[in-house]
């Protein structure tokens, strides 16, 4: 039977990839950007404790109530801004929350404005809506380049998608680049904004703006979040949308018939630990993470980048070989036992810059053996 392909040019993704040659190696795997330490004692307690309870049939499409009323709460806390139940969307990871959207709100023949280096699925999504995705560079610093970001919008555009903290590079934007981007929107009345913000909570120095804090632009915005990120329990495959009631309506329509709803355990646990944790110290938590892994490195041969939130480290290698950056993970990780991700593969036009990219969401031992291994490169 002859299959014509609806993403004829998508493949194997890089992370599956990475991760399989790190198995086949035994190299240590920094590539994939999952924790390997355990979760916090309290959220595994209260798992035990509910599992035995009558909450294993389907919750409300829209998500538990009493979930929808900690991000409510969380919401108002961190951003000081006001939703109700109609605002929020519960979501089987943060993924699904950027395909619906994407779905619900894109057009054949509209075009998507893509930052790029992106996180992979936002393209492919695109494209099966039959709309383009118009994938414009950030600058060598991976921030943006407002004048290309400009000169690329036009009567067509019907959505940016945007990312702070960043991944891959580990950027936060700055107040004036939402002060351009909210200067842009107001020439572009009907574009609409996807905010993918999975890394909120993980920032360091430089601190993060969300969208939920530009009343402006929150108003023509669909904020995404991840549980999975926040709390390191990616396998739960939990997070949530925040948008206006217009562009919910249409969000939902395509969510019932996606999912319909989400795991009712994992909610029923994430609505009680929210009200039994802090997510404002994540931040100093990764931060000795970072800052453990940079110290280990600076006296190997790559040349570290500016990290300033998420669990990613990104790093120069130009100094040490010739290669392009998907030829040297792969060399990395056969000949120098450790996986990283080249950071070419997240880009349109593959530019090659000689940078990778490691995870150090990694126990210490994890780390140290890592950088034991590249300071001898």
């Amino acid at each position: 039977m002859n299959i014509k392909s609806k993403l004829p040019n998508v493949g194997t993704t890089i992370f599956t990839v990475m991760s399989q040659l790190a198995n086949e190696s035994n190299a240590i795997n920094l590539s994939q950007g999952f924790p390997n330490f355990p979760i916090d004692k309290t959220l595994v307690e209260i798992l035990k404790k509910k599992s035995e309870e009558p909450i294993h049939q389907y919750t409300p499409m829209t998500g538990l109530p009493a979930l929808q009323q900690q991000i409510i709460r969380q919401t108002k806390e961190q951003y000081q801004r006001k939703i109700n139940t109609n605002n929020v969307l519960v979501t089987a990871g943060a993924t699904q929350a950027i395909f619906t959207t994407i779905m619900a709100l894109v057009h054949p023949q509209d075009e998507i404005i893509v930052l790029d280096p992106s996180y992979d699925c936002y393209g492919p999504t695109i494209q099966l809506t039959g709309a383009k995705a118009v994938h414009v560079n950030l600058n060598n610093n991976f921030l943006p380049d407002w004048e290309q970001i400009a000169n690329a919008f036009n009567e067509r555009t019907k959505m940016i998608i945007i990312n702070s903290p960043h991944n891959p590079s580990g950027r936060v934007w700055s107040e004036n680049d939402f002060n351009q981007l909210a200067l842009l929107m107001e020439k572009y009345p009907n574009v609409i904004l996807l905010s993918d913000e999975v890394y909120e909570f993980i920032y360091f120095e430089k601190k993060h703006i969300s969208i939920h804090s530009k009343e402006k632009l929150r108003e023509r915005s669909v904020v995404i979040s991840s549980f999975g990120k926040t709390f390191h329990i990616t396998g739960w495959k939990l997070g949530y949308l925040i948008a206006p009631d217009n562009i919910m309506t249409e969000i939902k329509k395509v969510h019932q018939f996606n999912v319909f709803c989400v795991n009712s355990v994992s909610q029923v646990v994430i609505s009680e630990y929210l009200g039994k944790t802090n997510v404002n110290e994540l931040g100093s938590f990764y931060q000795k993470k970072r800052d453990l892994f940079r110290s280990q490195l600076k006296n190997s041969r790559f040349k570290l980048l500016p990290c300033e939130g998420t669990y990613f480290q990104t790093v120069d290698y130009s100094g040490i070989s010739r290669e392009n950056d998907v030829d040297f993970c792969k060399t990395l990780t056969i000949k120098y036992g450790v996986a990283a991700i080249p950071i070419s593969v997240f880009n349109k036009d593959k530019r090659n810059q000689k940078i990778i990219r490691f995870c150090f969401a990694k126990d210490d031992e994890t780390l140290t053996k890592a950088t034991e291994k590249l300071c001898k490169i």
